[in-house]
């Protein structure tokens, strides 16, 4: 099952992501900014399950696309928190809607109401399956 279900998935997210211009590290890093607002790198990458040298990396070419800033923590100022901009924001949000203009007409064009439906009632069983840790 786990084989069929894996090679399903696959090449939706292959379509999700041929339409977008980020890494999937990086929008992990952007969609954990807006959720829960600034952080080190050192909570990213435990948060995210990366190397610091990979959220590093990551940070670096965000910030160079002007959608992070680095901003001294206000308790501690040798430690620096790592922010999401005005831009990043719209940025963010026009990653993920690359994808989901795909997933709407797909679903819309591909699929009957009553799939739709059936597909809908699976959502939160693949939510749980996603909540566990990744290196749980």
């Amino acid at each position: 099952m786990t084989n069929s279900f894996l090679q399903t998935l696959y090449p939706l997210s292959a379509h999700l992501s041929a339409r977008r211009t980020l890494s999937p590290g990086k929008l992990g890093v952007l969609r954990h900014l807006e959720g829960h607002g600034n952080s080190t790198t050192t909570e990213l990458a435990a948060i995210l399950h990366v190397s610091t040298q990979g959220i590093s990396l990551a940070v670096r070419e965000l910030e160079r696309l002007g959608f992070v800033a680095r901003i001294p923590d206000p308790e501690d100022r040798r430690r620096i928190r790592i922010e999401l901009t005005d831009a990043g924001r719209e940025g963010l949000a026009e990653e993920l809607a690359a994808g989901h203009g795909w997933m709407d007409r797909a679903l819309k064009d591909r699929l009957t109401e009553q799939e739709r439906r059936d597909l809908e009632a699976i959502v939160p069983l693949l939510r749980k399956l996603g909540s566990e840790s990744p290196r749980g």
